[in-house]
């Protein structure tokens, strides 16, 4: 039991690595249903927890690359971090979505590794809304028998046009995030208003 959950937990966690176009975590989870001896709880957990782990660290790695953009591209994610973090109701919208959302959150985790929001809660609601989806996923694993094969389910779910198309439009937003000035839109984040306030001052004496 203890290689097939190592086995379990180093295809999730890899799969979550991606940026984008990764197969789906539900397929390995039926696969696992379907062909492993592993206890539902244990399959569950086990999947969560390579997920979320994944997940964290793609965040992370974004937020690295932040730190290597224009100094004006920081000041605009900053200033969209801060907007953000003002308006409470929408944190606590963010954290339902990443709980309940059936949409691919890879872009959705580099997003929020390039604004520079806290990662940790939104990686507890991701694991705690994997923890139901991936039980469903591993109960209705014995009606899956239809497929032949892990290989299948991945060619499937990777040249599905509708699939690719949101991978395509969730990519197009993460681009968008970080062209877009939200320093124009927000204004500046506190700890950049005083250096934007020089700037607009220097504009105004040209």
């Amino acid at each position: 039991m203890a290689t097939e959950m190592l086995i379990l937990f180093a295809a999730v966690f890899a799969i979550n690595l991606l940026p984008a176009f990764g197969p789906p975590t539900w397929s390995v989870i039926v696969f696992f249903g379907l062909t492993s001896n592993l206890p539902l709880p244990v399959l569950v957990v086990t999947a969560a927890l390579a997920s979320s782990s994944g997940r964290f660290l793609l965040a992370h790695g974004f937020r690295l690359l932040a730190g290597r953009v224009s100094d004006k591209t920081k000041r605009s994610l900053a200033a969209a971090r801060a907007a953000f973090e003002r308006q409470r109701h929408h944190g606590l919208m963010a954290l339902v979505f990443f709980a309940v959302s059936p949409l691919p959150s890879a872009q959705q985790f580099a997003a929020v590794g390039l604004a520079g929001v806290r990662i940790l809660p939104f990686i507890l609601a991701f694991f705690a809304g994997r923890l139901v989806s991936y039980s469903f996923y591993a109960i209705t694993a014995k009606i899956a028998d239809r497929y032949t094969s892990l290989g299948d389910v991945f060619r499937e779910s990777l040249t599905s046009p509708w699939g690719i198309a949101i991978q395509l439009v969730l990519l197009a937003g993460l681009v968008a995030m970080v062209k877009i000035d939200w320093t124009r839109l927000f204004g500046p984040a506190p700890e950049h208003a005083e250096e934007h306030a020089k700037e607009e001052e220097g504009k105004g004496e040209g």
